[in-house]
């Protein structure tokens, strides 16, 4: 199974919203016990372990969002894995801070970084989105996906991050349904926001 993490790279990005991705993959690879290291070749960080006994590799590209797909088609080549045995990891403005969803295929909804996936490996992968809300305004969006949320928003999702790893570890010993039944059945259903296309 191929885990990859949405985000920017480098210090200036890492807290920002716009890398939730990137704070689940992290939270998953100390969950492996698991270190990353840079791939030049694959213009991302990886590590691998296991996961609840089931052998994962996690990825966050070091392009900036807008060619994550690059990174993606690069490493699913590289290792022989097919599409639909990825899981991406991004933030979602159409779901309020601290929901979480799973589901497989279906379009970028305005997120660059999936637009880049889509256009480069296809809708067949997995998605779990992780909510970060929505500012109110489409010309608000790049600056607020481009920050950190505040305190008790930053803690909403931490939460909900937390609560996701026990989602994918399902989702890779049992399968997609069986774990979108588990994660969906411990979160109300909420809607709210639209879609985006920020810069980055």
């Amino acid at each position: 199974m191929l885990i990859v993490g949405l985000g920017n790279p480098g210090p200036k990005h890492a807290g920002d919203r716009h890398n939730v991705g990137f704070w689940l993959a992290d939270m998953l690879a100390t969950r492996i016990g698991a270190a990353f290291s840079v791939a030049s070749k694959l213009q991302a960080e990886e590590c691998r372990g296991l996961l609840a006994g089931v052998a994962v590799r996690i990825i966050k590209p070091s392009t900036y969002m807008n060619r994550s797909g690059q990174c993606v088609r690069r490493v699913l080549d590289y290792y022989d894995i097919p599409v639909e045995q990825l899981l991406v990891l991004h933030d979602e403005l159409d779901l309020p801070v601290g929901s979480v969803r799973l589901k497989r295929g279906g379009g970028h909804g305005g997120h660059n970084g999936l637009r880049d996936i889509l256009a480069t490996c296809g809708p067949d992968f997995m998605r779990l989105r992780i909510g970060i809300g929505h500012p109110g305004h489409k010309d608000l969006v790049t600056d607020y996906v481009l920050h950190a949320p505040g305190k008790q928003e930053h803690g909403a999702i931490v939460d909900a991050l937390t609560g996701s790893a026990k989602a994918i570890e399902i989702c890779a010993t049992r399968g997609l349904e069986a774990a979108m039944q588990e994660l969906h059945s411990s979160q109300p259903r909420r809607n709210g926001g639209a879609g985006y296309g920020p810069a980055g």
